[in-house]
């Protein structure tokens, strides 16, 4: 039988407990419909388990989340209810045992123990709803553009920003689906053409992780690191409305000393990103990790799901996906590299060379012709 004791770490927004939790700790979520964003965060800390006080799977649609999970071997107890955020303190040490959690010997929680064979069966049970999902996307859509048709017909009103954007290119990093692997696709497009670098939110932290600095960094700061915040790159703040009183990310910048620009506009901090390059006069926009099908609109919501497909109708002529950049791009060799890839071969075989008494010979008799002629 399952047991699994550990330390908790309790958070109701999944990302921002990914950005503290430790190896072999539980964390415990309310997360309805676990996202593939969020499972791998967790997974990249290398937890023991994942208590969910929400359905992981509601049959809404069949979000990945789950299964990244259980393919990671992180024991997954769904369903823990709603009281579990309360009864379970941060720090607490708790038990999985079986399909109960316990607490100092106390039950807590009686839930639903997921395992592969299950989540494959809801998955496939979601699979039904997606027409009734994209009914509500296309209605939610509409709403949309009636109320915010000024996104995609007018210019949008940006901050006047320190990095230099026009012109370039510009790579948009935002942490979901594949993320990792594009941008390790794309790492000698990155050191020869050397875009702006914009990390939204954590994916500046990606940006770091692999070795590159973020000249921009833009969103809501709400998973991303303090470390990361403090790199030197310039920070943009996603503010909802019109004003700083709207923007929640402001404080946690200011707390750590340092300054910021405003930029209010609707949509998520992903669209921001991509209007902001946009209005700012990249060459191309180069997009890591954003969403761009059914499901990674459907994991975002259906607020967010609108604003995500008007923002890429309106910059889609610069819009490019880094899958497509790995695939087209091909390295190109600098002059200087041929060169002393050249030299580099020529003088093995010059060495090979003059040890033949006949090739000394004829090297002997040109640099007599050569004086001769020169009258040295």
């Amino acid at each position: 039988m399952l047991h699994i004791s550990s330390t908790a770490r309790v958070d109701r927004k999944t990302k921002r407990l990914a950005q503290r939790i430790s190896k072999g700790e539980i964390a415990v979520i309310d997360h309805q419909d676990l996202d593939s964003t969020c499972a791998r965060m967790l997974v990249d800390r290398h937890i023991a388990a994942v208590i969910n006080a929400s359905p992981s799977i509601s049959g809404r649609y069949p979000n990945t989340g789950p299964k990244i999970l259980l393919d990671a071997g992180i024991t997954l107890f769904d369903n823990a209810g709603k009281e579990i955020m309360t009864l379970v303190k941060e720090g607490d040490i708790l038990e999985i045992v079986g399909d109960k959690v316990f607490q100092n010997s106390t039950l807590l929680s009686c839930g639903n123990l997921m395992s592969h064979q299950l989540v494959k069966q809801l998955m496939e049970e979601s699979r039904g709803n997606l027409s009734f999902e994209l009914e509500k996307f296309a209605e939610n859509t509409m709403k949309f553009v009636q109320e915010e048709k000024s996104l995609i017909l007018d210019p949008v009103d940006v901050p006047r920003l320190d990095t230099g954007i026009s012109g370039k290119h510009a790579l948009i990093v935002v942490r979901g689906e594949g993320f990792k692997e594009d941008l390790a696709a794309i790492r000698s497009y990155l050191q020869d053409e050397k875009p702006v670098l914009i990390g939204v939110d954590g994916g500046a932290d990606a940006l770091r992780e692999l070795g590159f600095i973020p000249d921009l960094i833009v969103g809501d700061m709400d998973s991303v690191k303090d470390s990361t915040l403090q790199c030197g790159a310039e920070i943009v703040v996603h503010a909802y409305g019109n004003g700083k009183k709207e923007a929640p990310g402001l404080d946690r910048v200011r707390s750590l000393g340092l300054s910021a620009k405003i930029f209010p506009v609707q949509g998520t901090s992903e669209d921001m990103a991509m209007l902001l390059a946009y209005e700012l006069g990249a060459e191309l926009i180069v997009a890591v990790g954003t969403h761009s099908h059914l499901i990674d609109f459907l994991d975002k919501g259906r607020a967010g799901m609108a604003s995500t497909f008007l923002t890429r109708l309106k910059v889609g002529p610069k819009l490019v996906d880094a899958k497509g950049v790995s695939r087209l791009y091909r390295n190109k060799p600098a002059p200087k590299d041929l060169v002393i890839l050249f030299c580099a071969a020529a003088v093995p075989i010059m060495v090979v060379a003059f040890q033949s008494p006949l090739v000394r010979t004829w090297a002997n008799y040109l640099w007599f012709r050569l004086c001769r002629i020169l009258k040295i």
